[in-house]
């Protein structure tokens, strides 16, 4: 038996076991979330403790290969959006295309208002299966769609669907096992999605001129049944369910400051956060300073860059304060998105200056943004996870993306909106992303200040 663990138990015979009190945080303060009162659970005055470890690394490898399948489809939806733009929607404008991809990213996020509440109460295997089935049916079928309906129901609403049945127990399972190191756990988990933004859009890059749309898709299909039959035997919860709650989030909890401006941070990050995503691509192609192939290999660099800022964020976070490594990585989000891609925007709209000085400043951003962004996968669970008991934090998780959901239908449409606004001039919608990261870093900044003062050392 690991040092620090309960007797392994079979999960069907495991006695109720409820968090009630911390040792190891990294934290200065004990999270009043990691406490519950005796009287109100009915049980023995008993501590239990977190794995931290044994059988938790099969949770997260599990999560892992989810979040590689589905994660990786949505860091993908540049790749998608680039290629139907010119081909089967060409008679579209990039406005209306992206509303293809924002109702997915929507659902993504916003079946959370049911997902959570059934993880807290049933756990994660039918939630998981049932998306493994949605994922691999919307690949499959993928190849076949020529109308504009039929990409708004299979990618849109099917693989949306899918996609949110996978992440959302992916992460919440991850905090049944670890506590103190959760942050890195989650990091290491939530870089499946930045691998998957590596390989399936190269993949799919020499795939389509070799096999064409139809069979580069399904070829992608073949891979997630690999994928998700691993994520199906891993991705297990540990805690009892939690007792007689609604199937609904509780909107009640937004009284609660921190968690509201938490939420408010979280929002504007995912509304910018999926712009450059679905655009930068777009971007490189327009700019004359791309080769074809170097413009979708830049999706690529940017989810490699986004690997280590999922990770390493994670890791650091659980010494150095979860709050405290969000509010750097938006920082760097921020200034990426002014001081980098912003001027390659404008000299390549002006044209008057070399491809190789708008190549390396675009490069760069993909770089460093990939980097910052991945924090908004690995460290806005591990955030929300300190204002709420780990039993609920399904709920709590679910209620915010619920809030989230709507930056994410919204902000591709904008995006799209800005870019005709400005004649196809990408500096519209650069500008978007980067004043939707700063206000994101005023919010965060507000929560930490809320709860630790004003000084720079403490850990929060």
């Amino acid at each position: 038996m690991i040092p620090g663990t309960t007797p392994e138990r079979t999960l069907s015979n495991a006695p109720p076991i409820v968090p009630l009190t911390y040792h190891g945080s990294a934290d200065n303060e004990k999270p009043h979330s990691l406490y519950r009162d005796i009287e109100s659970t009915g049980l023995p005055d008993q501590e239990v403790s977190y794995p931290e470890g044994g059988r938790g690394w099969l949770v997260v490898f599990g999560s892992f290969c989810g979040m590689l399948a589905a994660l990786g489809l949505m860091n993908s939806i540049g790749i998608y959006q680039a290629y139907v733009a010119t081909h089967q929607l060409s008679d579209y404008s990039e406005s209306q295309i992206s509303w293809i991809f924002s109702v997915y990213s929507f659902l993504s996020f916003f079946c959370g208002v049911q997902i959570g509440p059934y993880f807290d109460a049933k756990g994660p295997r039918l939630l998981v299966a049932v998306g493994s089935v949605l994922l691999v049916a919307c690949t499959q079928l993928l190849g076949i769609c020529t109308k504009y309906w039929h990409f708004m129901l299979c990618f849109g609403v099917l693989g949306g669907t899918g996609t949110s049945l996978i992440f959302t127990p992916a992460v919440s399972s991850i905090s049944h096992w670890f506590l103190a190191r959760r942050g890195n756990a989650t990091g290491v988990a939530a870089t499946g999605g930045a691998v998957g933004g590596v390989i399936f859009p190269l993949m799919l890059q020499n795939l389509f001129p070799k096999v064409g749309w139809e069979w580069a898709t399904r070829i992608q299909g073949f891979i997630y049944i690999g994928l998700l039959l691993m994520a199906n035997l891993f991705i297990r919860s540990r805690l009892p369910p939690k007792p007689g709650g609604s199937v609904l989030p509780d909107f009640r909890i937004f009284r609660d400051v921190p968690f509201a401006l938490t939420t408010v941070g979280v929002f504007f990050a995912e509304w910018g956060l999926f712009v450059p995503i679905s655009y930068l691509t777009s971007y490189a192609l327009s700019s004359g300073a791309f080769s074809t192939t170097f413009a979708y290999q830049l999706i690529a660099i940017f989810n490699a860059g986004s690997i280590i800022g999922r990770w390493a964020p994670g890791y650091l976070a659980d010494k150095a304060g979860r709050v405290n490594l969000m509010i750097v990585c938006l920082v760097l989000c921020a200034l990426s998105s002014m001081a980098l891609w912003l001027p390659a925007t404008i000299l390549s709209a002006s044209g008057g200056s070399s491809d190789s000085t708008i190549l390396g400043l675009t490069i760069a951003f993909a770089i460093l943004f990939g980097f910052g962004s991945g924090s908004n996968i690995s460290l806005t669970p591990v955030c929300v996870g300190q204002l709420c008991l780990t039993e609920e934090y399904g709920r709590y998780y679910s209620t915010c993306y619920t809030i989230v959901s709507l930056g994410t239908l919204t902000g591709l449409p904008i995006a799209g909106a800005l870019l005709e606004a400005c004649d196809g001039k990408y500096w519209g919608l650069v500008l978007f992303t980067g004043l939707c990261y700063i206000i994101s870093y005023v919010a965060f900044s507000w929560v930490r200040v809320m709860k630790q003062g004003w000084g720079l050392t403490k850990v929060y």
